[in-house]
């Protein structure tokens, strides 16, 4: 796997465009957070190839920005933003009511992150090919659980089927990305998740095909 400026940038403009897409595919105000998560992914990887860019020119203050801003994505939107998309898709009440916890969760996880980010910003510097980001966080094991269990496993008490689909393969994917990209987990997993992220595209072609087969039968 080959990760560069370049893998970054082509993701993240083929991300911006699905998103785009995706957000005019949603037909209710409920459904625009979930369509909104390609194009936050495209920004995002947008932002990591800046990164990649501050290492192969010199630029300190690009580096520290542009690090920071990625960090602001990985660790404290994503946790935050999850559950709240998934719960704003459902429509099963006791569903409803569990993924507000999910949302509890990721609002302490992700203001626990920001405010050691606050104290320490991020860092980031290129090993074996890929980028790491570095910062310092207290009880470090605890809050990647409840990150994980925000982020992840919200997604698999949806009663949508590829909202199911989309965070057992995010999660397959953190396994593997653990398994062989350790040091640079934060960098590899993300890149996947957006790349994963497509399905939500499909989620809403499913959505307007459904409606147009209702509407002419």
């Amino acid at each position: 796997m080959c990760f560069s400026a370049t893998a970054s940038f082509v993701a993240g403009t083929a991300l911006t465009a699905v998103g785009v897409v995706t957000i005019k595919k949603a037909k209710r105000k409920s459904e625009l957070p979930f369509a909104m998560i390609p194009l936050l992914f495209g920004l995002q990887q947008l932002t990591e190839g800046l990164v990649w860019l501050s290492f192969r020119f010199p630029a300190p203050l690009l580096n520290a920005v542009t690090t920071n801003v990625y960090s602001l994505f990985a660790f404290m939107l994503w946790p935050i933003f999850m559950p709240f998309a998934v719960r704003s898709l459902e429509t099963v009440p006791w569903r409803k009511k569990l993924l507000f916890f999910f949302q509890l969760i990721g609002l302490a996880v992700g203001a626990y992150f920001l405010f050691f980010h606050l104290q320490s910003p991020a860092t980031s510097q290129i090993i074996n090919k890929s980028i790491v980001y570095s910062a310092p966080h207290f009880y470090y094991l605890l809050a990647i659980v409840f990150y994980f269990s925000a982020t992840c496993i919200s997604t698999l008490f949806s009663s949508h089927k590829l909202v199911n689909l989309l965070g057992v393969l995010v999660i397959i994917s953190a396994i593997t990305t653990y398994r062989f990209y350790t040091v640079s987990f934060v960098s590899v997993w993300c890149f996947f998740a957006a790349i994963l992220s497509f399905i939500i595209f499909l989620f809403f072609i499913g959505k307007n095909f459904s409606w147009k087969w209702k509407l002419f039968s």
